[in-house]
């Protein structure tokens, strides 16, 4: 027979009286720092913080099973960080070592980025070439259950580590979409290696996408203008700047992208509950593209550093910005340090555009708004004066172009094979400034 040590009355008094003593240190600090110290307040905080206490002592010596005396204060402390917004949170030093990685731009996962809403977690977008994207995952979509157990009640850090597993392995997610019926996608957990910058061209018009901002993105952005200018020279006519499905990243990249557009001017500024830690951001002279038309699209999915970037261009009139309302995650978190292993995640300021205008709860309004849709095309009958039974030949034109060649010498969206239509739009609008100018020229 196995006995298992006891823990005395004394030592589990001890341990009671030192959460306690902390808690109310805690407590002492917060009202003397608070504005209002009457004495009404100072009683309340004493007799919640007790309440804890005896919750806790109670939870250690009646619950059903036994529970890890660091469980309960970690869980204690998270539950207070995530009853303030989506965004605080505490974190283990497993999960600081995860957002570091994620920062750094290579992780294990799903290629997610996921938040809570309503006790379900909700997904703000997929990351491109990831087991998500390619299984059909799309921004909004609510996960509502993790390999059969529901995710309602679960923690955000519950979720992902549920999602988390060995590179190879299957995990089936429930996903909710909008008024649809509930329904399983299968996935194949993968190492996300995330190309944060990669470039294209339609025509002689740019296409730079940005899936979020890590530490590669700004040499990727110099890159891929590089690039373009190499293979178009004189005939680049302008640039798509692409921040749809881009969940943010960087406050540094954020800025850093921003700069390299603007020449002078605010890029965003941070205000928090305290005047002093106010904070402003401007961009320094040089611009990479040289003045040239940008076009910015971003979707629901755009979000936190993309909705500064998106902001920043728009207030300057540095480019038009097209697609859907941005995600509209306008805080700013900062982590703080907690004990020896762990830390807090807590929101702390919001950010504001060059106009003074808030993000948070609201997003980026684009100046054209173009909804998602499929690019095809429509046989419209195609009939013309030259089907006409005997209509006047053109003696000056011997044999008219066919279509193909015509789709040759323009620079066709459709026939080039675009068919994400909000892209076609954008790459239409650049071509269409092109001729606009040649005209008032």
């Amino acid at each position: 027979m196995t006995v298992t040590p006891q823990k005395s009355p004394l030592s589990s008094r001890y341990l009671y009286l030192t959460l306690l003593g902390v808690i109310m240190m805690v407590g002492v600090v917060t009202i003397m720092s608070s504005p209002s110290n009457s004495q009404t307040s100072r009683d309340q905080v004493y007799e919640d913080l007790s309440l804890f206490g005896e919750v806790f002592e109670s939870i250690r010596n009646n619950y059903v099973e036994p529970v890890e005396d660091k469980e309960l204060i970690h869980s204690a402390i998270n539950g207070m960080l995530t009853s303030l917004d989506p965004h605080s949170s505490f974190l283990t030093a497993d999960d600081f070592d995860q957002m570091q990685e994620r920062t750094k731009g290579e992780f294990g996962g799903l290629g997610i980025e996921i938040t809570m809403e309503d006790g379900f977690v909700k997904v703000v977008s997929p990351i491109d070439d990831t087991p998500a994207a390619r299984a059909g995952i799309i921004s909004g979509d609510l996960i509502i259950g993790i390999d059969g157990q529901n995710v309602l009640g679960m923690t955000l850090t519950e979720a992902v580590d549920l999602m988390r597993g060995k590179i190879g392995s299957e995990i089936t997610v429930t996903i909710k979409r909008g008024d649809k019926a509930p329904f399983d996608i299968t996935l194949e957990r993968d190492v996300i290696k995330m190309r944060s910058v990669r470039s294209d061209s339609y025509g002689h018009v740019g296409y730079i996408r940005i899936t979020n901002f890590t530490e590669q993105t700004t040499p990727g952005l110099l890159k891929a203008m590089t690039d373009l200018r190499e293979e178009h020279g004189t005939k680049l006519i302008g640039v798509v700047l692409d921040l749809r499905n881009n969940p943010g990243g960087l406050l540094s990249e954020a800025i850093s992208v921003t700069d390299a557009f603007l020449d002078q001017g605010e890029i965003v500024s941070t205000r928090g509950r305290n005047e002093s830690s106010a904070s402003r951001y401007f961009a320094r002279e040089g611009d990479i593209s040289n003045g040239m038309p940008i076009v910015v699209l971003i979707n629901s999915g755009s979000a936190s550093a993309s909705e500064i970037v998106a902001g920043a261009l728009k207030d300057h009139e540095r480019a038009l910005i097209m697609g859907t309302r941005s995600f509209g995650k306008g805080s700013v978190q900062s982590i703080v340090p907690i004990g020896r292993d762990a830390a807090m995640r807590i929101t702390t300021a919001r950010y504001y555009t060059p106009s003074g205008v808030s993000i948070q709860g609201t997003g980026i309004t684009p100046d054209i708004i173009v909804e998602l849709a499929i690019v095809e095309n429509i046989d419209d009958g195609a009939f013309r004066e030259e089907d006409l039974k005997g209509s006047l030949e053109n003696q000056d034109v011997t044999e008219l172009p066919s279509e193909e060649e015509l789709a040759d010498n323009t620079d066709n969206d459709e026939e080039k094979g675009i068919k994400d239509y909000q892209l076609a739009r954008a790459v239409d609008l650049l071509n269409g400034l092109k001729v606009f100018k040649g005209v008032m020229q």
